[in-house]
């Protein structure tokens, strides 16, 4: 007769099948929604062309994508606050709702205005899925075992990056753009049904009064940011008083914004919050990775086919490694910090191969076969996917339950920022050492990141080899900028006090 199981081994068991079932009944009620709100970031940008062939105003097409961007940022700490006080999974079926709606008045737009409009609806409720995801995981997941479910929800964000485009040029082409917002109605009403699982929690707080000034002002300091370094990208002598007027203007409005944070008795942006050396430094880390990873996704393939030559086919099939790297190494950062409960040791190292990574890049990429390239790109993903988990667990164990939303948020609106600010500085790196070098080949490459690399082709060999030359010199400087973003992110995730959960 075998022995009867240890009371040890059986309370192992027990835990591991609790674990399964908390994994089976709240991951994909929060995965499904961040899923929707992420790949709407980029599928609609492979879908821009037909919405302007056929909408027309082909100038105004990228108000499509910044007005997403504008006010998904707006709506992180809004739902960060409402989620605290009434509730996540209450808020959940708003933003959802909200999300569905402007989806399909997205698909029913007849003119750039009337769909950047429903855009500027879609964002706010995208911001508030992707916002209330992280602190659903917070909010029901034991500290211990967060690190393995942000390491999910980290994989799942840069899949559905590297999704969108592919699905969105697809849809596009069978179905026409319209197709690329209808494709969110169904999975929107799966999300819906995923969420009546969550178990409620939270309730109003007695004296909560919302914080309108200075949502005001949070609004006028991320529009005016975000407008300003979107107009930077472009690097025209013309825009350049239009960029110094919003970054004026920003600046204003950013003291206006703290000054309100510290005198509101429920503030939007709780101040105290982020004055504490974990959350600041955490969201300064995340700003510095969002601008590290918009950027390559942003500039890799610009520079693989105008340097290196490829078709689009073949500049997505050697990108595919950056995509699935970054997520594979969530998800291993994750349950190696579920097990060890460590935290910093990760992102310093990730940060550390990272940095040596794209130096060495910068000053060999010209030696390098293209056949080596996708095992780099690998590589170096892997070790950029330790950072996002450990900043979410980080601040959600600083900012404690009650301020769960508000700290989710903060990692959001920095991370999108930082995203911003590190693709318009790479831009501006890349067009002045163009521009310092043949103001010619600036002013095409400028064409080149609106049109693609196509417009090369009207040109002589000889001269299409001279701005090969010229645009792989610069990105030579544009890599060093990105391995200085992750440099400075590596100093301060050495400097996050929190090492352990």
């Amino acid at each position: 007769m075998p022995p009867d199981p240890s009371p040890t081994a059986s309370v192992a068991v027990a835990a591991a099948g609790e674990n399964r079932n908390l994994f089976f009944r709240v991951f994909p009620s929060i995965m499904l929604p961040m899923f929707l709100a992420v790949v709407d970031q980029t599928i609609v940008a492979t879908a821009l062309p037909a919405i302007a062939a056929t909408l027309g105003q082909i100038g105004r097409a990228s108000w499509v994508v910044i007005a997403y961007l504008i006010s998904t940022t707006i709506a992180a700490p809004v739902y960060g606050q409402l989620g605290d006080v009434f509730g996540r999974k209450r808020m959940m079926f708003i933003a959802l709702a909200i999300f569905m709606g402007s989806s399909l008045l997205c698909a029913a737009s007849q003119s750039i205005e009337m769909l950047t409009g429903a855009r500027i609806l879609q964002g706010l409720g995208g911001g508030g899925l992707m916002t209330l995801s992280q602190a659903l995981i917070g909010e029901t997941i034991p500290p211990r075992e967060r690190g393995r479910y942000q390491g999910y929800l980290a994989g799942v964000m840069v899949t559905s990056s590297a999704f969108g485009p592919v699905v969105g040029g697809f849809l596009t082409h069978y179905f026409g753009w319209r197709s690329v917002f209808l494709v969110n109605l169904p999975i929107g009403v799966i999300a819906l049904l995923l969420t009546t699982r969550l178990v409620p929690r939270g309730g109003p707080r007695p004296s909560w009064r919302f914080d309108t000034p200075g949502l005001v002002w949070f609004v006028l300091f991320v529009t005016t940011i975000l407008l300003a370094l979107d107009q930077a990208q472009r690097w025209e002598p013309r825009t350049l008083l239009t960029v110094l007027g919003l970054l004026g203007l920003s600046i204003a409005s950013l003291g206006l914004l703290l000054r309100q944070e510290n005198r509101a008795h429920t503030p939007l942006l709780p101040v105290e919050l982020l004055r504490q050396a974990a959350i600041w430094r955490s969201d300064a880390l995340a700003a510095c990775h969002g601008g590290t990873l918009v950027s390559m996704i942003t500039f890799l393939p610009i520079y693989l086919q105008a340097v290196r030559g490829l078709s689009p086919q073949e500049t997505g099939l050697l990108l595919l490694p950056l995509t699935a790297g970054i997520g594979i190494g969530s998800i291993v950062t994750g349950r190696i910090m579920t097990r060890t409960g460590l935290t910093t040791i990760f992102p310093i190292w990730g940060l550390l191969v990272v940095t040596i990574n794209l130096v060495l890049f910068a000053l060999l990429a010209s030696r390098l076969p293209t056949a080596y390239l996708p095992w780099i790109f690998g590589w170096n993903a892997l070790f950029m996917g330790t950072v996002m988990g450990v900043v979410q667990i980080t601040v959600q164990v600083v900012a404690g339950p009650k301020m769960l939303g508000a700290g989710a948020a903060s990692v959001q609106y920095s991370r999108s920022v930082g995203a911003a600010f590190g693709t318009a500085i790479v831009a501006a790196v890349l067009f002045s050492v163009l521009t310092a070098t043949d103001p010619d080949t600036a002013r095409l490459f400028a064409v080149m990141v609106q049109r693609g690399p196509s417009a090369m082709a009207t040109l002589e060999p000889a001269r299409q080899a001279v701005v090969q030359a010229e645009i792989a010199e610069a990105f030579q400087a544009a890599f060093l900028a990105m391995a200085a973003f992750t440099g400075i992110g590596l100093l301060l995730a050495w400097s996050i006090p929190v090492r352990r959960i």
